[in-house]
């Protein structure tokens, strides 16, 4: 059962946390103790063994808060729980009071589902041999998955389709790319968390690299990507061919025949391509002077198109 009490702040232990203390928010809510006081006491649990006797289970910001505007003493309610219940209080409190991220409620919520098999077991898919099982076990209520999903929905105030989603980003993006967006406009882009977490983890540690240097992702992902110089060649031989057959659409016969000659030429092998005097004369030859006119005469110009 629960118990209020008033602490020594420096009675109370602060663990490791998923969410680092953001000392604006904390210098806020210290002001807003001072004016109306503490509405909401902060949680611990009792650790009569470790190096205080309180260990913080939620309230970072409170406690801190109260730290700065110079407070000695702080109201706490005392839970009987054992570190894994405190962690997961903590995760609840924090989804469920603060608005997070996409990219920290993916890390809080893939927190919540290890803590979760630690205490209670693995959370395993239905019987791989049989076809429909998959579905049924998981939307039953008397599963093991289906008793994580109703517990996370109740508690974190999540849908079952954004616990997977945060699951995956939680799960798949690297810890090195997870704290190069933290705190940037990226980490409250789930479309783009998805996508990055779908990639390998070795192209993930270069944008996150590349994102470090400049925070830009699309240049990040340009600069990572394996197939761009493939496909900046494919792009430009795309537009060479496009204009080739723009210029051979505007050609007469006697040019195009010109053409083929060169072409077939050219597959000849031969120290070097034919010169443009000789394309010329083999144009003139075919229609019968005895010198070329230039000016009679469309050639193939690939970067400018065509040209008299």
């Amino acid at each position: 059962m629960a118990e209020l009490k008033t602490l020594p702040l420096d009675k109370v232990l602060v663990p490791a946390r998923l969410r680092d203390v953001e000392e604006d928010h904390a210098f806020m809510i210290g002001q807003s103790i001072t004016r109306v006081g503490l509405l909401n006491p902060i949680t611990v649990r009792a650790t009569p063994r470790a190096e205080r006797p309180w260990t913080l289970v939620a309230g970072a910001h409170r406690l801190r808060g109260s730290e700065l505007i110079g407070l000695k003493e702080i109201d706490a309610i005392v839970v009987k729980a054992d570190k894994l219940d405190g962690e997961l209080v903590e995760i609840e409190e924090n989804i469920y009071r603060n608005e997070l991220s996409a990219l920290d409620r993916a890390i809080f919520v893939r927190r919540y589902r290890e803590l979760w098999e630690e205490k209670h077991g693995k959370i395993e898919r239905g019987n791989p041999q049989l076809s429909n099982s998959v579905n049924l076990t998981e939307l039953a209520e008397d599963s093991a998955q289906g008793h994580f999903f109703k517990r996370v929905s109740e508690r974190l105030g999540l849908s079952r389709s954004a616990i997977e989603r945060a699951q995956f980003v939680g799960q798949k993006l690297t810890p090195e790319l997870r704290r190069t967006l933290r705190g940037t406009p990226i980490a409250d882009n789930q479309s783009r968390l998805i996508k990055l977490a779908g990639m390998e983890p070795e192209r993930q540690k270069k944008i996150a690299i590349a994102f470090a240097e400049q925070p830009d992702l699309d240049r990040a992902l340009d600069l990572t990507d394996p197939h761009a110089k493939a496909k900046a060649s494919q792009t430009a031989q795309d537009e060479l061919l496009a204009r080739l057959k723009s210029t051979w659409a505007r050609t007469d016969e006697k040019t195009r025949a010109a053409f083929l000659q060169f072409v077939a030429a050219a597959k000849k092998p031969r120290d070097k391509l034919p010169t443009l005097t000789e394309l010329l004369k083999a144009t003139a030859d075919d229609a019968g002077a005895s010198e070329p006119d230039p000016r009679q005469v469309t050639i193939f110009d690939l970067q400018g198109g065509d040209r008299p």
